[in-house]
């Protein structure tokens, strides 16, 4: 079956993001079609917003309208922690959560040299210099605990010795709502390890 041109170039293009299948491409292609015109502007427009408006924070490179983000410039905000993160999209899975109010740091990846991210690829010299500057109580690491992340928090314990930091990472274990029959050893393991008092 022959498929029009501008149909297909939209599915071709929809199924290069993320999770986005050929299937569900031709779907999302489909609907976008049924859409009046002005919906379909709204949604271009925010597209090419994200490419021309948005930029990462000079400080702690989250994504930012301006030169500094909204949280780095915040009087409201713990100046004494910093918390470690991967990705700007972790920032926001933590601000959800309402529990935590100090700055941030993004790496931009975890070390990981099977896919030629090294230390010169992160934004680690640049916590290192923010440490030493804002001399902060307390960094937080909050990677993912895969090997990785295992090894990117492993690497940065070891460089923040130098300075008179306490560096934690964030508990592991269980999830709310989880059930220990279906967790795996791992993760029993340092729910075991990570337990707390009541």
């Amino acid at each position: 079956m022959l498929i029009a041109e501008p149909l297909q170039i939209a599915i071709d293009e929809l199924s290069k993001l993320p999770s986005i299948g050929k299937k569900t491409a031709q779907r999302l292609a489909l609907h976008l079609l049924k859409q009046n015109i002005e919906d379909v502007e709204i949604l271009a427009n925010s597209l090419l917003d994200l490419k021309t408006k948005l930029r990462f924070c000079k400080i702690c490179f989250n994504i930012s309208t301006d030169e500094v983000c909204d949280i780095c410039s915040s009087t409201k905000r713990d100046r004494n922690t910093i918390c470690v993160v991967e990705e700007a999209s972790d920032i926001i899975a933590i601000e959800k959560t309402n529990e935590y109010n100090g700055l941030y740091h993004v790496l931009g990846g975890v070390l990981s040299p099977l896919s030629g991210q090294g230390v010169e690829s992160l934004h680690i010299k640049e916590l290192l210099e923010r440490v030493n500057d804002e001399k902060p109580a307390e960094i937080i690491l909050a990677v993912n605990p895969d090997t990785e992340g295992e090894a990117t928090s492993l690497y940065l314990a070891k460089l923040l010795k130098q300075f008179n930091v306490k560096v934690t990472r964030i508990a592991r274990g269980l999830p709310m709502g989880g059930d220990l029959e279906f967790a795996d050893e791992a993760t029993i393991g340092r729910a075991v390890l990570n337990r707390t008092g009541l």
